[in-house]
């Protein structure tokens, strides 16, 4: 059966119901003088929004060769399904974490479906277009792909043209071209409070923020941080050496994110007293504009002055005094035998501090290349497990929080929300997805791959080090937990109150991508029955991931074996052959009902539930 076969008989088959225009639907209610014949009147929307009518306004924005097929391939439906892989998953029955295998682009549109408006955190590490990037990802391009998505009024040079900017190397056109689809469905899947960071380089960068400027509004930018990669010479560029990268970063909608604080670190704050954990500042800060107000003098414990018009001190004569009387100022000697003033800075007032747009000393690539040898596994340039860590914390204070990276990688994001969860107690969840990039032999990730019996593609990698990672961490958070409980730590009250989850998720249910079924025709011209992929419980998820209202992290009750699972209130009927009609009844009976149209059919028994079921596809 298909969906035509449903939908004339009167059931009602999910994915066929009319698309609703949102935007046209908006100006109907609201603006209704703008519509006329089912069409907006543009002069009349301009009044409207108090835009300039008959002058010709020049606007600027970015214009790539294939942008309009880009545009195409983000509205095109999927032809993918996702496979539960019950050997690479860990912990399944329990975890609330995803890692998807195939091409992002499938991956996103499927995630959407349940996804949409909830992702909290995204980061990506796209590829960066370098002469040494080879772009894997299969995003088709040809006659027959142009017709499919409406283009088929392209001419001749347009299509050679597009033709040659996908396939050139290092092409800009090809590049955005691979963005544009894949940012606009970030947007989608990001919480109206969402963030976006982005890792980049000098070959993208400026063309990246053109892009991002339209995908999710100029106005929702909120800053572009460099990120120092590494400290020292390097022989990368004939000109300069590069230490740097950056890291763009947008909001969904800048009014409702979160408002971005920097975590200081216990190990910057090396003294104490009765206060808690401190840092020396110099008190002299001749960068400060001058002001009168902070040159005054000051009265070393020898008696020695230290004259106010040859300084320019941080704080006014009157805070100084007050800081003096609490013991936060601090005379000492330099190595010259000089006094030096500095006060007490404390790690409870530096919390919750406005980060710089300067990333200077948080972490190296090296320190990346440690993170993943230190679980003897092999990357080429993973991001450091700090770094994301960082950049997660910035946004994700709620403990429960989903985390997205569509370029995975070594799987450094699913990496640090485990961390970030060991060291704090939370619950936050990551989805990870990756494609199965082959490994070049040359390399020792390859040779990994092999001796391990693990297929030679970089989710491998992925998959990998978030086993590893997992148990390390978590033979770390139960001895915290532990010490926690010890009656006689004197601070088991305040470890016991960071942890928040009694048990450490450090598992994951992997799907991989599989073509969805159709009907084929055959050589006689019979049409042909497709062979169905994965088990029940495949089937079953698939469904879950289409309708969409239940998280497809939770485990479905069975009811029947094989046939008939539960989630809730709602039901997911596969292998329909085998389900009686008293089956049906109950299920109708307790929620809502869907049915994989693909193992159903036109008999008696599901007739007469066609006004209570779904059918899916």
């Amino acid at each position: 059966m298909n969906k035509q076969d449903f939908t004339s008989a009167g059931f009602s088959v999910l994915g066929t119901e009319p698309n609703e225009n949102k935007l046209l639907c908006f100006l109907k209610e609201h603006y209704p003088s703008v519509i006329k014949d089912n069409e907006i009147d543009l002069q009349a929307l301009k009044t409207i929004a108090g835009l300039p009518i008959d002058e010709k306004v020049n606007g600027y924005g970015l214009n790539f060769v294939g942008r309009n097929f880009a545009r195409a391939k983000y509205a095109q439906k999927t032809d993918k399904e996702l496979l539960l892989n019950t050997t690479l998953s860990k912990h399944i029955d329990t975890t609330q974490n995803l890692v998807l295998k195939g091409d992002n682009l499938d991956s996103l549109k499927i995630l959407k479906h349940h996804y949409s408006g909830k992702i909290k955190c995204i980061y990506i590490d796209p590829p960066y277009n370098t002469t040494s990037d080879e772009f894997v990802y299969p995003d088709k391009f040809d006659k027959e792909e142009t017709e499919v998505l409406g283009l088929a009024n392209l001419s001749e040079e347009d299509f050679d043209r597009m033709d040659f900017s996908f396939t050139t190397k290092k092409s800009h056109n090809g590049w955005l071209a691979f963005m544009y689809p894949r940012l606009l469905l970030a947007r989608d899947l990001l919480s109206k409070d969402g963030v976006i960071f982005i890792s980049i380089d000098d070959n993208e960068q400026a063309n990246l923020k053109l892009l991002c400027d339209e995908v999710f509004g100029e106005e929702n930018f909120v800053a572009q941080i460099i990120w120092r990669k590494r400290a020292g010479g390097g022989s990368d560029s004939k000109y300069f050496s590069v230490e740097h990268e950056y890291i763009l970063i947008f909001a969904k909608n800048k009014n409702f994110a979160t408002v971005f604080k920097f975590e200081s670190e216990e190990k910057n704050y090396p003294f104490e007293d009765e206060n808690g954990r401190y840092t020396k500042k110099p008190l002299n800060n001749k960068g400060l504009q001058d002001s009168k107000g902070l040159h005054y003098d000051i009265v070393c414990p020898n008696g020695e002055i230290l004259i106010g018009s040859e300084n320019q001190w941080v704080y006014a004569q009157k805070s100084f005094l007050e800081m003096k009387d609490k013991n936060r100022i601090i005379f000492e000697r330099n190595g010259n035998g000089k006094w030096s003033v500095k006060y007490k800075l404390y790690l409870h007032e530096s919390r919750g501090k406005i980060p710089t747009s300067i990333l200077y000393q948080v972490a190296y690539n090296k320190d990346g290349n440690q993170d993943i040898s230190g679980l003897n596994l092999f990357f080429d340039y993973p991001k450091p497990n700090k770094l994301i860590k960082l950049l997660i914390n910035f946004v994700c204070q709620n403990s429960t929080d989903i985390i997205l990276d569509f370029f995975a990688g070594s799987g450094t994001t699913g990496h640090a929300v485990m961390q970030l969860n060991a060291e704090d107690g939370g619950n936050r969840k990551f989805i990870l997805c990756q494609i199965d990039e082959p490994i070049k032999k040359d390399k020792p990730a390859y040779s990994f791959c092999i001796e391990n019996n693990l297929p030679p593609v970089i989710s491998s990698i992925t998959i990998e080090r978030l086993k590893r990672a997992g148990e390390r961490l978590n033979q770390d958070f139960s001895k915290k937990k532990q010490d926690a409980q010890d009656l006689f730590n004197p601070n088991n009250l305040e470890n016991l109150d960071k942890i928040k989850v009694q048990t450490l998720d450090i598992g994951f249910k992997v799907f991989d991508s599989a073509e969805a079924p159709k009907l084929e025709v055959d050589e006689h011209g019979q049409i042909a029955f497709p062979k169905l992929n994965g088990d029940a419980l495949s089937r079953i998820y698939n469904m879950i991931f289409r309708v969409g209202l239940d998280e497809p992290t939770q485990v479905p009750e069975v009811v029947k074996e094989g046939c008939i699972y539960r989630i809730g209130n709602n039901y997911y009927l596969t292998n329909c052959e085998e389900i009686s009609r008293e089956d049906y009844s109950n299920a109708i009976k307790n929620g809502k009902v869907f049915i994989d149209g693909w193992t159903a059919s036109l008999n008696g028994t599901l007739l007469n539930y066609k006004e209570d079921v779904k059918i899916v596809f």
